[in-house]
């Protein structure tokens, strides 16, 4: 089924319709500094043909056509989303933007006030419903972790999407098409994915990540889910894979991420099983998996994911 609303509609959209938290809060587990919230300008890099990233936190994705440029992700607070604009204004062969964010945390989606109207904002109905439900409290814990991050969200003003889809859209750049779709809950309720199809570019969000623990912040991110979609994923067998944290790979990223958390689901069910506690289970597996996978970071994010599949096994 999909769902299309447009307030207020834009002329020019031509669509092919085919139908709490991120790295910070693992690093806070851990004790160990959060990455910088500030997009970097004159940073961006070229993945694919089409396809650019700028590298920071988050990685913010542009994909550029003859006809139009789509925004991949703001960063945080409007300072960010005019750094962002501007870099993708540097990259556009033509004035048509396109915004959309891959999920509603405050450093991928808060930049968005600094677009103007006529930029259509485009998200799937999920999120959409999930940020009216939890946008103004995810703000404030970002704004209480640091004054930095108080300063950059200090004028935060949510923008509701131009567009919303349910469960997925074409959008025709020109000589390349995005496809946007939803495939359920896994870091968070409204996890958007976006395939550069031509260039066989993968922008997963949270969802594919490179060698970092999956983070389950609270009770709508779901590892059954979760794992349903890297099945669903796999088969597309992405040339490039741009995460919204970490460093880029290619598609074994997805089988990646798929063994360890199927690893993770097994080792915390048979502790459950065994009679452990949530509490014993998630500092058990965290050494465990440490040890495991000396390589992997944000291991401070293990509890919660326990926690998550004692939750889903109920």
């Amino acid at each position: 089924m999909l769902l299309l609303r447009r307030a207020p509609v834009f002329a020019e959209l031509a669509l092919c319709v085919a139908g709490i938290l991120s790295v910070s809060e693992s690093a806070a587990a851990q004790n160990a500094p959060a990455p910088s919230p500030i997009v970097a300008e004159n940073a961006t890099k070229r993945v694919s043909e089409h396809a650019y990233v700028i590298m920071g936190f988050p990685n913010i994705g542009i994909v550029v056509g003859s006809r139009a440029t789509l925004v991949i992700d703001t960063g945080m607070g409007a300072r960010n989303g005019a750094t962002v604009l501007r870099e993708a204004r540097k990259l556009s062969k033509n004035s048509v933007l396109y915004l959309t964010t891959t999920h509603f945390h405050p450093e991928h989606s808060s930049g968005a006030q600094a677009f103007p109207t006529e930029i259509p904002l485009i998200r799937p109905v999920a999120q959409q419903e999930e940020m009216n439900r939890l946008d103004l409290k995810s703000v404030e814990l970002f704004r209480s972790r640091s004054e930095l991050n108080k300063q950059l969200l200090e004028d935060h003003k949510p923008r509701r999407a131009d567009i919303l889809f349910d469960p997925e859209m074409k959008l025709d750049l020109g000589g390349v098409t995005a496809r946007l779709f939803w495939l359920g809950a896994a870091h968070t309720q409204g996890d958007e994915l976006i395939l550069v199809e031509e260039d066989s570019t993968l922008f997963p969000g949270d969802v594919v990540q490179n060698k970092l623990v999956p983070n389950m912040p609270d009770e709508d991110a779901s590892p059954k889910s979760w794992l349903a979609i890297l099945d669903k994923l796999e088969p597309l067998k992405p040339r490039f894979v741009v995460p919204d944290h970490g460093q880029l790979g290619d598609g074994s990223l997805i089988g990646q991420e798929r063994a360890f958390l199927l690893e993770l689901q097994r080792r915390a069910l048979e502790l459950k099983r065994q009679g452990a506690s949530v509490e014993d289970a998630g500092k058990q597996m965290t050494t465990e998996l440490k040890a495991k996978y000396p390589d992997w970071e944000t291991t401070g994010a293990i509890p919660n994911a326990v926690r998550r599949v004692y939750a889903e096994a109920q």
